[in-house]
């Protein structure tokens, strides 16, 4: 790539390429690891963005003639992705590589190819692609994840504030609120193993078999006749036909599996996959609950009373709700900050109602 015609380069233009340089040498790096720890077509699509970041690396190797004697750091943001990349699963480095692609120094820089400027978008649509798929396959867990901590942080702490205002011993408060981290642990899990057992009957319950397929070369029908089970499976007319037509035309050859396979409903295959296992799902929101539940008992767990008690648990929520929200808002690709402060003021809100009507009810017992 060569760059267009210009003035001569000023030493502010070279020092402006050489942060270019590093900026792809580190962006490329990213891409490489990531594309290392894949495979198939995902590992195939980082390489070709590893390889484009090179192509642009070189494109400003080009113009210095040679790398200056001491380069700048790439910055913060790059380093930072460079580090996770390699310990990270790739969700999390791709929508921060999402926000980076999308602030493209090149479309005001007179010596940028129009190749390189067109790149820098596809590469943003390309991440923004495979971002998209990761927060797909992580959706169903990662909400569960959240729900079951934020559960436990805001229904305890709201619980040993209320306890607390009564003005009951610290003794009484703690025993409060391990009870309820194992109350609440226990009716999670519980709750989960029963809603998805009963999701993973339902679906046993509906799911098609095979049987219509495989009597389809000993009946007298046709065609049109199988398209009607397709057709109550969801299939429009014409795929149901062309299906219909196929399975029995190998049916007819006495190979009744090999042009269509199973003729089980591909979607009730998919949906058991996303539901999961009932034991597995009762184990993990057991332990997300309790793990958030026993955030705001440390405190008498160390044996701090009254408001000291109180202050160090509002801290330790209040830290462990805005790390959740940061985290819900990087992989929403959404402010940070905002989802950060909106999961305190939640979280705070129920805790300051249950502490207030402590305080009711404590006044009314003296």
């Amino acid at each position: 790539m060569s760059a267009p015609a210009a003035l001569e380069p000023t030493e502010a233009d070279r020092r402006r390429w050489a942060r270019y340089l590093v900026e792809e040498r580190a962006e490329g790096l990213v891409y490489q690891k990531l594309a290392d720890r894949k495979t198939g077509e995902e590992q195939q699509i980082l390489q070709s963005l590893a390889d484009a970041e090179r192509r642009h690396e070189q494109h400003w190797l080009d113009l210095l003639g040679e790398p200056p004697a001491r380069l700048p750091r790439a910055g913060l943001r790059s380093r930072l992705l460079g580090w996770m990349a390699g310990r990270f699963g790739s969700i999390f480095v791709l929508v921060l590589a999402q926000s980076a692609e999308a602030r493209s120094p090149y479309d005001t820089e007179k010596y940028a190819t129009a190749a390189m400027r067109a790149d820098e978008k596809i590469h943003y649509e390309v991440v923004r692609g495979l971002a998209a798929r990761g927060r797909r396959r992580l959706s169903g867990s990662f909400r569960a994840a959240v729900f079951g901590a934020n559960d436990g942080l805001v229904s305890n702490l709201a619980l040993v504030l209320g306890i607390g205002a009564t003005g009951v011993s610290s003794g009484f408060v703690l025993f409060s609120g391990l009870a309820g981290l194992l109350a609440g642990a226990l009716s999670m899990g519980a709750g989960e193993f029963v809603s998805v057992r009963s999701q993973r009957e339902l679906l046993a319950s509906t799911e098609a078999n095979e049987d219509a397929a495989l009597s389809a070369g000993d009946l007298d029908i046709d065609e049109n006749e199988l398209a009607l089970v397709y057709r109550a499976r969801g299939m429009d007319q014409a795929e149901a036909l062309a299906r219909g037509r196929r399975v029995i035309a190998a049916a007819q050859e006495g190979a009744r599996r090999s042009v269509t396979g199973p003729i089980r409903s591909h979607a009730a295959t998919s949906d058991h996959d996303v539901v999961g296992g009932d034991w597995t799902a009762a184990i993990s929101s057991f332990l997300l609950f309790a793990s958030g539940a026993i955030v705001p008992v440390l405190p008498w767990i160390f044996g701090l009373e009254g408001t000291t008690a109180v202050l160090v648990a509002l801290v330790l929520v209040g830290v462990a709700l805005l790390a959740t929200g940061a985290v819900v808002g990087i992989l929403s690709g959404g402010p940070p900050l905002r989802r950060a402060l909106r999961q305190l003021a939640i979280g705070f809100g129920a805790a300051a109602i249950t502490y207030g009507l402590g305080l009711l009810f404590g006044v009314g017992a003296v």
